[in-house]
């Protein structure tokens, strides 16, 4: 019978219903012909007796709905691009927490009518786009970066190739993804999975912030042995440090922390921090001045160490012009050596090491404990005290330098909890 208003109606009732329950919808009707003649293809579709609709879902994997939680802790906003029906993307976005409201959602037809101004000034209310063409995905990812955005972009197709050229990270699928999509792409995402490239940004993160540690050690440590050698020489002080103690301190003591502080796993609230914007430098948010008052504060340490042994354990007197300060020198080439291991746990986070566990990362345990014997091997063993010029000390020296050394965890510790009340 020929189909009415009331039939239609019910139809899209029925239509927005399967939709709003994320399906994708296909009507299907059918024709019957007794020949078929290719200029008549015009008119094959009219005067069609409709059969029904049929729904279909592509169901989300369940980790998605957690990554997807995940990047908006982490400051990254997820945003749906689709070919479907607006009903069946809400619908999806909705139950993966992408959309939060109905508003955020926007199709292809609307946004032609917007021009470029317009789409720049409100990319950033949308989260869901419909029922999109290529030319519209290129203009959604030049919007977010007209926003200063740093945008990645997935695809599979042949038709998401220019807006994966256009985004700053353009990532193809391995398995579904075109050959045109993969060379478009900066990279391949081999399982096709979108959980995957939150553990990705994760592990970036964690590497970002390594290389950050590594040089955040390495500098205050040698800002602290040049400081210990130039204040030695503002003051009138002998030599504190040969040249054969600070080579070893650079090769022995200063490596191997530094290569454990590079394999640190990631901090546990790592994805609970704002992204950090491409424009920051590497020594942003105060690290500079870090690594220039720690570097102050193990100088300090090591000259000191220096003063207390010239001035209560080496004789002669400075007057002497035979004077050789070994006790001071082996005291502080002691304190310079051993304050920088004990100073490597503190770069291991922004947290107090009572949170995150002193021997949580065992590679610098280990670090510590073979540097450790072999900065006490070169001062105990006496061929080896020879090379270095040092003499061993005694317990009450050897305390003393304990003393000196551990004092950048504690300095450290106390300014940790400083910040975070303060933060708090």
């Amino acid at each position: 019978h020929p189909m009415t208003a009331r039939d239609r109606s019910r139809l899209n009732a029925i239509n927005a219903d399967m939709t709003g329950r994320a399906l994708r919808v296909i009507a299907v009707a059918y024709k019957n012909l007794s020949d078929f003649n290719r200029s008549e293809a015009s008119t094959l579709e009219k005067d069609l007796t409709f059969i029904g609709l049929i729904g279909m879902i592509d169901p989300p994997r369940k980790e998605v709905k957690e990554a997807v939680r995940i990047c908006k802790q982490a400051g990254i906003k997820p945003v749906m691009i689709t070919g479907d029906h607006i009903l069946t993307a809400k619908a999806i976005a909705k139950d993966l927490g992408i959309l939060t409201n109905q508003s955020e959602a926007i199709t292809g037809d609307e946004l032609s009518k917007m021009s470029t101004e317009q789409l720049n000034e409100n990319i950033s209310r949308f989260s869901v786009f419909a029922r999109v063409s290529p030319e519209h995905k290129v203009r959604i990812v030049k919007a977010y970066q007209s926003k200063g955005e740093v945008v990645a972009m997935t695809g599979d197709g042949v038709n998401d190739a220019p807006a994966l050229k256009a985004s700053d990270i353009g990532c193809a699928m391995g398995i579904t993804g075109t050959d045109v999509a993969k060379n478009a792409a900066d990279m391949i995402l081999t399982d096709d999975n979108f959980a995957t490239i939150v553990s990705a940004v994760r592990e970036g993160r964690g590497i970002y912030e390594n290389i950050r540690k590594a040089i955040h050690f390495l500098l205050s440590s040698n800002i602290g042995e040049i400081l210990t050698i130039f204040l030695a020489i503002l003051f009138g002080l002998p030599t504190p440090l040969m040249a054969v103690q600070l080579l070893w301190v650079n090769l022995v003591t200063d490596s191997l922390p530094a290569i454990s502080l590079g394999v640190e796993p990631a901090s546990k609230d790592i994805m609970n921090r704002k992204p950090i914007s491409p424009k920051k430098g590497m020594f942003s948010d105060g690290l500079a001045v870090q690594i220039i008052i720690e570097g102050i504060l193990i100088g300090s340490l090591a000259l000191t160490a220096f003063v207390i042994g010239i001035r209560y354990y080496d004789t002669p007197g400075l007057q002497s012009e035979t004077f050789v300060p070994l006790v001071g020198r082996t005291m502080a080439f002691a304190v310079l050596s051993l304050s920088q291991l004990f100073h490597s746990f503190n770069m291991r986070s922004h947290l107090s090491l009572s949170e995150i566990g002193i021997f949580s990362n065992r590679k610098l345990t280990i670090s510590f404990i073979i540097c450790a014997f072999l900065q006490i091997s070169v001062i105990t063993i006496a061929p080896l005290a020879k090379v270095f010029q040092v003499v061993p000390l005694n317990f009450r020296q050897w305390a003393i330098v304990l003393l000196l050394s551990v004092s950048p965890i504690v300095v450290v510790e106390l300014q940790k909890k400083f910040n975070n009340r303060r933060n708090t």
